[in-house]
């Protein structure tokens, strides 16, 4: 139960799923630690919440160690992430791998390597993994895809690691979120609109309030993934796309 614990780092705190996570969690007697690198969002959600501000940018690895290795916390939540690349490996320049890859996969491991050792020698804790719903089924980018597959695979690999330390793990793989996201990722204002607009895509809210179910659980319980979506938006399916000029043999 949520009683057990007592301290909360949340990454992406200052924006979208983040901040309604912030806002949830702020309504219990946590000690919260909100990390991001918008200094400015990051200082009106910690005065709004009375979370601890913590403004990095999580590709500076070498400041991720020196700020994190100081703290100990019962819940993190690992949800920092961007959409650079979104639009497919092909159209991505080499900055948008970099950047991506740094963000959306590296800067996961360190983090959960830097606090999660102290979870595992006290025997109490609870790691929240945000990944996406296109961790889990092939999509037309292979970028962003395959990023998200990787925490897939952490969350995975790394309950097998925590095996007998009594800390649980969830993984949350929400479908399409009414975030600023795609403000972020689209240089058309069209694709803009039409990647919240075109039907009735979750709200921050739903992920939060998934995130404190799991968190409600028993300690006997682990939730290890939520796989949550819009009502009208369906994964998978095998795309037929014909070719203008097919090679006849």
């Amino acid at each position: 139960m949520i009683k057990r614990y007592k301290t909360a780092l949340i990454t992406g705190a200052a924006n979208g799923i983040g901040s309604s996570i912030l806002k949830k969690l702020s309504d219990y007697k946590f000690k919260i630690y909100a990390l991001d690198k918008d200094k400015r969002k990051l200082k009106t959600i910690c005065n709004e919440t009375g979370a601890f501000p913590l403004n990095i940018d999580v590709t500076n690895i070498d400041l991720l160690y020196s700020k994190l290795s100081k703290l100990d916390v019962d819940i993190l939540i690992n949800n920092v992430g961007i959409g650079k690349g979104i639009e497919g490996l092909l159209k991505s320049s080499k900055r948008d791998i970099l950047k991506s890859t740094r963000v959306n996969y590296e800067s996961i491991l360190h983090i959960l390597k830097i606090l999660v050792p102290k979870m595992v020698k006290k025997r109490n804790g609870h790691i929240f993994l945000i990944g996406s719903i296109a961790g889990l089924y092939p999509t037309d980018s292979a970028l962003y895809s395959s990023q998200k597959t990787a925490i897939h695979k952490i969350a995975q690999s790394l309950r097998i690691e925590l095996s007998g330390s009594r800390v649980k793990l969830t993984e949350i793989t929400p479908g399409r979120t009414r975030t600023s996201f795609a403000n972020k990722i689209f240089s058309s204002n069209k694709k803009k609109k039409e990647f919240t607009n075109s039907f009735q895509v979750l709200d921050p809210e739903d992920i939060s309030n998934a995130l404190l179910f799991a968190l409600n659980t028993k300690w006997k319980t682990n939730i290890s993934l939520i796989e949550i979506l819009p009502t009208e938006q369906s994964p998978g399916g095998i795309p037929i796309i014909p070719v203008k000029d097919p090679i006849l043999e």
